[in-house]
């Protein structure tokens, strides 16, 4: 009985050997039946000398989109706390004229996370504008 288990075991391994890179080819196949399958035709070595060189369309597609994204993220201003008016501030998503006012009324702020111990903005008023405010801190005098 454990011969004939060992033998049937061994057999279903050496099968999922054989058969995993099918499988795999015909996934991949699958994933890519949204982007261009023809290949095209191989050219003589004699033309392919002259200096031409030939990239996929895909290759091409692929790189304009990574750099418009790297494009499109600039690092806009961040607003000082400390600094910032009271229209600035109010520029800001989620911060009306009376919770700019009370910003201005808290200062100085020595982190920004103060905004929250303080009570001047709720988690979710925070969560908004957090990447968009800093609070610098003033020199000091000599």
């Amino acid at each position: 009985m454990n011969r004939l288990f060992a033998c049937g075991a061994a057999s279903l391994f050496v099968l999922c050997l054989t058969a995993a890179p099918a499988v795999h080819a015909q996934n991949t196949a699958a994933a890519d039946t949204g982007s261009v399958k023809s290949t095209p035709p191989a050219e003589a070595p004699h033309e392919n000398m002259q200096g031409m060189t030939h990239e996929s369309p895909k290759s091409e597609a692929s790189k304009s989109t990574t750099h418009k994204a790297h494009a499109t993220k600039k690092a806009a201003p961040r607003v000082d706390l400390n600094s910032a008016s009271k229209e600035d501030l109010t520029k800001l998503p989620g911060v009306g004229e009376d919770i700019a006012e009370k910003i201005v009324n808290g200062r100085p702020y020595k982190t920004k996370g103060e905004l929250l111990t303080k009570k001047m903005l709720t988690r979710a008023q925070y969560a908004k504008i957090r990447n968009m405010v800093i609070a610098k801190q003033a020199a000091p005098a000599k």
